[in-house]
């Protein structure tokens, strides 16, 4: 497969992480015929019984051994404890969800990794991310990934003109079928190596509330069903999130009814976590939200804010929406159609077809 070359000046500082995707971004700008560069971050030092670190670093040494590309490691775990875990604990600990990639992407990956490259001498840095950037005058547009299963730019939102301007996606125009081909044909070791999934600090799902407990500590109290019945007890309510089917305890239904049960709200004043049975229960949907710590692409707000399409959680199909109030800060959003598990602290995000204008922080829902 060829690549046509951009008119970007050398050289690239590859952010790569040991697993595919970085590493065929690295070799598809090598073929372009830029001058590369490698750069293996750490950021994560505490206990590593859930990372990979070692194994990846070794992945990503034998892909540039084997593409004659030079390779260094640096360490932004400083910038990461405190940019990002600070603030994943800090909102756990007051019961909302928040989502670390994103702003592991604005704080270190596209901050502290791209200023490290630009010191170095960088003229832009590239990382595996399914995503696209187009120049539209004198603004940058970031532009969702062809491969709609695995495009990134959700976790994306917070970039800003800087930054955009500064990157390079090389992935954006292939799907991860694509990637692996070129990834086997290329005799890369980790062609076939398995998609990181979770936070790199806790690891498998399973594991996330004994990690939180070590940071947050355990506030018993009961379960309560939407209809007013205990179900049973709860660890904290730090440790739940809306929409949690997963780890309730609590088995299925009365009498005959087997469906699942769902966490639909959460009781700070009193320590009740609420819940509710059955996927279509309609206290697991919300129609309005509103958002606070809004972040444009652009650098403002869009001028038409109907016939937007928005997502409240990656992957999520996009959902037709109009924002019915904007401020500098925030907003309120109705959706076309009741969304399901609406989960404060998460990000709600904001499209006009493939473009990705923006986002925010969930706050609240109604």
């Amino acid at each position: 497969m060829q690549f046509a070359r951009s008119l970007v000046p050398d050289p690239i500082i590859v952010g790569i992480s040991g697993g595919v995707d970085s590493s065929v971004s690295a070799k598809i700008l090598k073929q372009q015929g830029y001058e590369v560069e490698c750069v293996f971050m750490k950021n994560w030092d505490g206990d590593d019984e859930f990372c990979t670190v070692e194994d990846d670093y070794k992945d990503a040494l034998a892909v540039c051994n084997l593409l004659d590309i030079p390779l260094r490691s640096t360490s932004f775990s400083k910038q990461y404890r405190d940019n990002v875990f600070k603030n994943f604990i800090e909102e756990y600990s007051v019961g909302r969800t928040p989502n670390p990639d994103v702003l592991c992407n604005k704080e270190v990956k596209f901050n502290a990794f791209l200023n490290y490259a630009i010191d170095l001498g960088g003229a832009k840095i590239a990382t595996g991310h399914y995503a696209r950037i187009k120049r539209n005058g004198k603004k940058f547009q970031l532009l969702k990934g062809i491969d709609e299963s695995k495009d990134q730019s959700y976790f994306l939102y917070l970039l800003n003109q800087h930054a955009l301007s500064k990157s390079l996606f090389p992935l954006g125009e292939l799907r991860k079928s694509e990637v692996r081909k070129i990834a086997k044909e290329s005799n890369l070791v980790n062609f076939a190596k398995k998609d990181s999934t979770g936070i790199c600090f806790i690891g498998e799902q399973k594991y996330f509330r004994e990690f939180l407990k070590k940071y947050i500590p355990s506030k018993p109290g009961i379960i309560r069903s939407h209809d007013g019945e205990t179900c049973g007890k709860h660890e904290g309510l730090s440790y739940y999130t809306i929409g949690q089917r997963k780890g309730l305890r609590i088995g299925g239904g009365y009498g005959n009814n087997r469906d699942p049960w769902f966490v639909s709200d959460k009781d700070f004043e009193n320590n009740i976590l609420i819940v509710s049975q059955g996927i279509e229960h309609p206290s697991l949907y919300h129609k309005r939200l509103k958002a606070n710590s809004l972040h444009w692409i652009e650098g403002c707000a869009p001028k038409s804010v109907e016939n937007l399409t928005a997502k409240i959680r990656y992957r999520q199909q996009d959902q037709e929406c109009i924002i019915i109030h904007i401020n500098n800060d925030t907003c309120d959003i109705e959706f076309a159609k009741p969304q399901f598990a609406i989960a404060p602290g998460q990000s709600i995000v904001f499209y006009d077809g493939n473009i990705c204008l923006g986002g925010g922080i969930i706050l609240e829902r109604s």
